[in-house]
């Protein structure tokens, strides 16, 4: 399988976690994509991002559990440029294997810090 495979069939599963969640939606940007709620994104799925050769999805985080997280496993979580000072963390998806449950718990942490409270009610 190639690596441009893999990364589409990643992108996939990540849509499909991110997509079940009440009204959110898919915006593709090149190899990018953002997950939002309403207009609020919730998720980032970035391929490459300005040179540094990861892929991931990242996500907002509660203040402090991002550099928790990466303090705990640096090799699957890292800050990212620009978002990760604001409390985003991202999860590296282009290791061997993926704890696809984590990103699922990660990913909705991030929806219930974005969506209104009704959707919130949904869940």
């Amino acid at each position: 399988m190639t690596s441009a495979t893999k990364t589409q069939e990643r992108l996939a599963r990540l849509a499909e976690i991110c997509l079940a969640l009440p009204e959110a939606s898919r915006l593709d940007q090149g190899d990018h994509a953002s997950f939002l709620v309403r207009t609020k994104v919730f998720a980032y799925y970035l391929d490459n991002h300005h040179g540094d050769e990861i892929v991931s999805v990242c996500c907002k985080a509660l203040p402090g559990d991002n550099q928790r997280l990466i303090e705990a496993n640096p090799r699957k979580f890292y800050l990212p440029a620009y978002i990760g000072p604001r409390g985003w963390v991202g999860v590296r998806l282009d290791l061997l294997t993926i704890d696809w449950t984590e990103v699922k718990e990660i990913v909705r942490g991030s929806y219930e810090l974005s969506a209104p409270k009704k959707l919130l009610a949904l869940l």
